[in-house]
C-alpha cells in the first residue's frame, strides 16, 4: 500500500499551482463543473463516525485529506471542521466518468459521496463509495500533512489553513461554538431574556477604556464604537426587562497580549431584585456547568508556559475572599494604614511592582493585587468588596461606604467574570460618574442618568470575558488560540 504522492514534489508552489490547473481543465473538458453544485447530504464525517454502522446509505461531503493509491482500489479520509471519516473507493464500484474524475483529484479537494458504511479488517468505520462529484477543485496545495501549519503567527493570519491542517485549533472553534450556544441555553431556561443593542455610541460609557471613535457622516458627529454592553442593558431594565442578557462584540483602542485582543466577545446578564451574591452563584453553577458538559470534569490540567503541569479544581463551594485582605496578606497587614506614598515606595522597593509615576492611589494598590495576587491565583475565587473608586456603577457597601458590593471571579491568574450589585440611586450615580470623569462633563452619560430617575429595580449584574472562558475549558495558551481572526500587527 502506497501513498499517492503529490505531482511534482519538489518544484515551487508556482509549479504545483499549474498541475492543478491543468486538471481543472481536463475535468471541465469531461464537462464536469470542477466547482460543483447542490448536494444533498444525510450526515457529516464526525456525526457519521459518532453513530456509525455498519450497512447504512449515507451521502456526505468534505475535504480530501489523505489519499492512499492502491492502483484499482483507493482509501481516502474525508473531513470538515468537526471531524473525518475514511473512504474506500473500487474501480469496479463506480461509473468509468467517475474513475476518470477520481484520478484527476488532489489532496484538498472537495467531494461528495454517496455510499455504505461497513468496517475494514482493522475496524476502522468506512464508507464504501458508490458515487462521487466535485464540488471545488482546490488549486494551492495544502501546508505539509505531518507537520500541519507549524507558524502560529502564519495560523492567525490564514486561519482557513490553520482549521484544514491543525485538528487542535478545528477542534478549540467548534467547541467555542457549542459553549456559546450552550451558554445561551442556561440563560433561556432560567428565564432570561437576550437582546441586541447599538455597538455605535456617542459616549463610551459601562467600563474605563479607551474607545475606538469613527464619524457618522450623514449627521456630522463622531462616535465611538462600544466598550461594553451595561449602559445600554440597564436602560431595558427601566423599560421593564426583569432578566435580560446580551452576548456580542465590545472594542477597547488599548494594547495586544495573549489575555488581550481590541476586539472580544463579551457576556453581560441582569437580574431585578438580585446582587452580586446571587449572581455570583448562578455564574459559578454556570461554569460549572459547562466544565462538566465540555471538559467531562471539574479538575482541569493545564501546562504553563515552561511546560510545568497544574490542575485547576472548579470543585464547589468556590472560594470568596475580601479585596482588601488578599491585599494585606501580599503587601502587609498595615498596607492600608500607610500613607499613599509609603504605599508607593513598598510597592516599588520591597514588592518589586512596577508603578507608573501617574497612577493614582488607588491604583498603586490595584496593581499590586493584579501582579501578586490575580496573577497567582489558579482555581477559582470570588474576590469581593473593592474600593469604590474602581467601580463607579456599583452599590455602596453598607458597612464600609469606601467599598463597592462587587465580585471579581479570578481562575487561572486572570478575571473571568466581575458582578456587581447595581447601583440604581440616579443622584449617587451622578455624584460618582463625574468624580470619575474628573471635570471632563462631556465624558459623562446624562441621558443614562435621566434614565435611572424613571426608576431601576435593585439587580445583580454579570459580565463575563468569552474568550477567557473559552480558554478557560481547552486549555488555549494565548487569547488568539480562541478568536477566529484576532488582531496582528500589520506584515513588513
Amino acid at each position: 500500500m502506497s501513498e499517492r504522492k503529490q505531482p511534482l514534489q519538489t518544484s515551487s508552489e508556482a509549479d504545483l499551482i499549474a498541475v492543478r490547473r491543468e486538471k481543472l481543465e481536463k475535468i471541465r473538458a469531461m464537462g464536469i463543473d470542477p466547482y460543483g453544485s447542490r448536494f444533498d447530504i444525510t450526515t457529516n464525517p464526525a456525526d457519521l463516525r459518532t453513530n456509525f454502522e455498519e450497512g447504512q446509505e449515507v451521502a456526505l461531503a468534505g475535504r480530501l485529506m489523505a489519499i492512499r493509491d492502491m492502483g484499482k482500489s483507493q482509501f481516502f479520509t474525508l473531513a470538515d471542521v468537526r471531524g473525518r471519516i475514511q473512504g474506500f473507493l473500487s474501480k469496479a464500484d463506480v461509473s468509468e466518468n467517475e474513475w476518470k474524475l477520481w484520478k484527476l483529484l488532489d489532496r484538498g479537494d472537495w467531494v461528495g459521496i454517496v455510499g455504505t458504511t461497513f468496517f475494514t479488517k482493522k475496524g476502522e468505520p468506512t464508507v464504501n463509495v458508490k458515487s462521487l462529484r466535485i464540488l471545488a477543485k482546490s488549486l494551492r496545495p495544502l501546508p505539509d500533512k505531518w507537520h500541519g501549519l507549524s507558524d502560529r503567527e502564519v495560523s492567525y493570519r490564514k486561519r482557513h489553513l490553520d482549521l484544514i491542517a491543525n485538528e487542535d485549533s478545528a477542534r478549540i472553534f467548534v467547541l467555542r461554538s457549542q459553549i456559546v450556544s450552550e451558554i445561551r441555553s442556561f440563560l433561556y431556561n432560567r428565564g432570561y431574556l437576550e437582546v441586541e443593542t447599538a455597538v455605535l455610541q456617542n459616549i463610551a460609557g459601562g467600563a474605563a477604556a479607551t474607545p475606538f471613535t469613527t464619524h457618522f457622516n450623514a449627521v456630522n458627529r463622531d462616535l465611538t464604537l462600544r466598550i461594553a454592553l451595561e449602559l445600554s442593558l440597564k436602560r431595558l431594565m427601566v423599560g421593564g426587562f426583569t432578566k435580560v442578557f446580551e452576548l456580542n462584540r465590545c472594542f477597547r483602542n488599548e494594547g495586544v497580549d495573549r489575555r488581550h485582543n481590541p476586539e472580544f466577545t463579551m457576556l453581560e446578564a441582569y437580574d431585578a431584585c438580585g446582587d452580586f451574591e446571587t449572581m455570583a452563584d448562578m455564574v459559578e453553577d454556570m461554569i460549572c456547568h459547562l466544565a462538566e458538559k465540555f471538559c467531562g470534569t471539574l479538575k482541569l490540567e493545564y501546562q504553563d508556559p515552561n511546560g510545568n503541569p497544574y490542575t485547576i479544581d472548579l470543585t464547589r463551594p468556590w472560594r470568596r475572599a475580601n479585596y482588601q485582605d488578599l491585599v494585606r496578606e501580599v503587601a502587609g497587614a498595615d498596607w492600608f494604614d500607610l500613607t499613599p506614598e509609603q504605599r508607593r515606595n513598598r510597592a516599588q522597593n520591597e514588592l518589586h511592582v512596577e508603578i507608573g509615576a501617574e497612577l493614582k492611589d488607588v491604583d498603586v494598590t490595584q496593581q499590586v493585587y493584579e501582579k501578586l495576587v490575580e496573577e497567582k491565583t489558579m482555581s477559582p475565587c470570588f474576590v469581593t468588596r473593592v474600593a469604590r473608586d474602581l467601580v463607579p456603577l456599583a452599590k455602596l457597601n453598607k458597612e464600609n461606604p469606601d467599598l463597592v458590593d462587587v465580585y471579581e471571579l479570578v481562575i487561572n491568574g486572570q478575571e473571568i467574570s466581575p458582578g456587581y450589585s447595581e447601583l440604581n440611586d440616579p443622584d449617587v450615580q451622578r455624584e460618582r460618574l463625574e468624580h470619575q470623569a474628573a471635570g471632563e462633563t462631556q465624558k459623562v452619560d446624562y441621558d443614562f442618568i435621566e434614565t435611572l430617575e424613571y426608576g431601576m429595580p435593585a439587580a445583580g449584574g454579570i459580565g463575563m470575558g468569552i474568550d477567557r472562558l473559552v480558554m478557560l475549558l481547552t486549555g488555549a495558551q494565548s487569547i488568539r488560540d480562541v478568536i477566529l481572526f484576532p488582531q496582528l500587527k500589520q506584515k513588513d
